[in-house]
């Protein structure tokens, strides 16, 4: 009985010292703040360049940027499980790794609040911390029904231009089927720019026929432009009714477009400043306009490439995609 109940003591240790020696890479900055928020962020010991937020995974080990990975910096961690946003790659690569023994999970990539969810469920699944996901997604329900407050129902919505820059030539502009579109309309904007799906070139005269209320943006992008006033100086951008009255909102890429935990803070920033554009203030629990799925876009962004930011960790290249984007 005695040898019995030793042994047992012996199988409980060495499963609690595996637990406690798992070494996660993930990939996917929405992946990586999903980890942290369910209490991985110990067993964590390298992410991607999109993985900017917390603090504490943005000074993390490296190992390049999400579309364009490599096996054998992975594979020098000795990890035992690899987190990976869907649209992470190259495909070989992540066969590699599973034939090296590597647990690679993937996990589903949609920009909407149902999407959200499905990606902490996903997380917490691979990570055994199914308790603390329900907990989270009740966190993010209750942070989007505070978002809702801000919506406000005004008719026409506020026309929203999202614009990004890689550095190089004219900014280039959202259309449907973005995670940019998908926050613009969870906020209760109408994207100024309903003719086309991704990204494409902004010129001035689609700008000024596409006669945006706002401009949205990243902070990277303000940035890489050379500040907010040069970027409201810009041809295609000056001429716009947005441009002219100096409507512009930038946040961080991450936190704008990566549907994660933070969405809701973004949803509700986005919606305040919309509010005050309409001249409405925010209709409180009664009149606000609900932040479902219904109205939110799936992701089919085949062709959007993100900002190249030389001073600040990279989101990305010229080959890459906005954050959210997958």
């Amino acid at each position: 009985m005695r040898a019995l109940a030793l042994a047992s003591c012996v199988v409980v240790l060495l499963t609690a010292a595996s637990a406690e020696a798992r070494r996660i890479v993930s990939i996917g900055g929405a992946v990586t703040e999903i980890a942290f928020a369910l209490g991985a962020g110990d067993e964590i010991v390298a992410v991607d360049t999109t993985s900017l937020w917390p603090p504490e995974a943005d000074a993390l080990p490296d190992i390049g940027y999400m579309r364009r990975l490599s096996a054998e910096p992975i594979l020098a961690l000795a990890p035992d499980l690899v987190l990976a946003s869907a649209g992470s790659g190259p495909l070989a690569v992540l066969e590699q790794l599973a034939s090296a023994g590597i647990a690679v999970e993937t996990i589903p990539d949609e920009p909407s609040i149902e999407g959200i969810y499905g990606k902490v469920e996903a997380v917490a699944r691979a990570l055994g911390r199914e308790a603390e996901g329900d907990e989270l997604k009740a966190e993010i329900a209750a942070a989007f029904a505070d978002a809702a407050r801000a919506v406000t129902a005004v008719a026409p919505a506020p026309r929203v231009l999202f614009i990004i820059s890689m550095g190089r030539g004219a900014p280039q502009a959202a259309g449907h089927d973005t995670a940019a579109d998908a926050i613009i309309r969870l906020a209760g904007g109408t994207n100024a720019v309903a003719s086309y799906a991704g990204y494409r070139p902004l010129n001035p005269e689609a700008a000024i026929a596409a006669a945006p209320d706002l401009i949205l943006t990243m902070t990277q992008t303000v940035e890489a432009l050379g500040g907010p006033e040069t970027l409201l100086a810009r041809p295609e951008i000056g001429l716009t009714p947005a441009g002219a009255a100096g409507r512009l909102v930038a946040l961080d890429g991450l936190l704008l477009l990566g549907f994660g935990p933070r969405t809701p803070e973004a949803a509700r920033e986005l919606a305040g400043s919309l509010a005050t554009i309409a001249g409405a203030k925010p209709l409180g629990d009664a009149g606000a306009k609900p932040l479902g799925d219904a109205g939110v876009m799936p992701l089919g962004d085949a062709e959007a490439k993100p900002l190249g930011d030389a001073e600040a960790k990279p989101l990305g290249d010229a080959e890459a995609k906005p954050m959210g984007d997958g």
